[in-house]
């Protein structure tokens, strides 16, 4: 006779199919979205969302302003479910007589160097051959856009923690950052190097300085994160970074040098509209796998 003991009647039962429909709710924070890429009706995904927070025995999402939002329960069961889907993805791909074959165009903003974006392809070119990719790395103001306008099927950008317009992929404290060896003037405007295009980068760093009635001069405008990096390790200027991307050579700053705070950003993951094909959702797996495993250089 075969018995079960009581922690195994309790556990939830949790199905692939329904664990899909979740991952992709949370992506878009959208069920229509998430009906449309599942080719589901918006009701089937309801219904599935509803069931597995019965089995669970909480609510995963709440609904705000700007769409179905996690709660702490569904943070907690997202980083397991995706990793059990892409498992499953990974496993029926070993198993079909055709892999996934195709063509995908990612976005990938160059804040997090060559290093980060080095090992999202090599894991990708792995799981994937017979996948072709083209690369956009660069400064990720203009991915939405592109994304929006379909020259780009998925990419990563960064925008006001206010804003998730996309998958969340980490939240991040924005920070002030100059050379070790830059001294700040007490009285003349202070040197700021921002991106020479209107992004929330430019606006956030600027917004601060206004807010806190910080006279500033543009001493370096630059279109690249490369570029403004280069400018703050010079000692010419002061500017804004996330924080994991303070790189050695560079020192972070705040109320103690006499800078203000800044907001948090998000970098999301965002996927042009329709049905996502194959390709595109294993380069989104890739993605979400190099991003959780990024650790940050050695800085300051």
């Amino acid at each position: 006779m075969i018995t079960m003991n009581k922690i195994e009647r309790s556990l939830p039962k949790l199905e692939s199919d329904v664990l899909r429909s979740f991952i992709t709710v949370a992506a878009h924070g959208n069920i229509t979205r998430a009906a449309e890429d599942l080719f589901r009706t918006q009701s089937a995904i309801s219904v599935q969302i509803k069931r597995l927070e019965a089995e669970v025995g909480t609510p995963l999402f709440v609904r705000q302003a700007r769409g179905m939002v996690l709660t702490p329960a569904g943070e907690r069961l997202l980083v397991p479910a995706r990793r059990i889907i892409a498992m499953l993805d990974e496993a029926a791909a070993d198993m079909a007589d055709d892999p996934i074959t195709g063509h995908v165009t990612v976005g990938i903003p160059d804040d997090y160097g060559s290093e980060l974006l080095a090992t999202i392809l090599a894991d990708f070119a792995n799981r994937h051959p017979a996948i072709d990719v083209t690369i956009t790395c660069g400064f990720s103001v203009g991915f939405e856009d592109a994304v929006k306008r379909g020259k780009l099927d998925i990419a990563v950008y960064a925008g006001p923690q206010s804003e998730a317009n996309g998958e969340v992929l980490r939240t991040e404290q924005t920070v002030w950052a100059g050379s070790p060896t830059l001294a700040l003037p007490d009285s003349a405007p202070l040197p700021v190097a921002l991106f020479d295009r209107s992004c929330w980068w430019r606006d956030a760093a600027l917004g601060a300085l206004e807010a806190a009635n910080i006279a500033y001069r543009a001493a370096y405008s630059s279109e690249s994160v490369a570029g403004v990096k280069a400018a703050l390790k010079a000692g010419l200027a002061v500017g804004i970074l996330a924080r994991s991307t303070v790189e050695p050579g560079l020192r972070i700053l705040g109320p103690a040098d006499g800078l203000p705070p800044l907001p948090a950003s998000n970098l999301m993951l965002i996927s042009k509209k329709g049905a996502a094909s194959p390709a595109m959702l294993a380069m989104a797996d890739a993605i979400r796998r190099g991003f959780a495993a990024y650790v940050a250089p050695a800085g300051p």
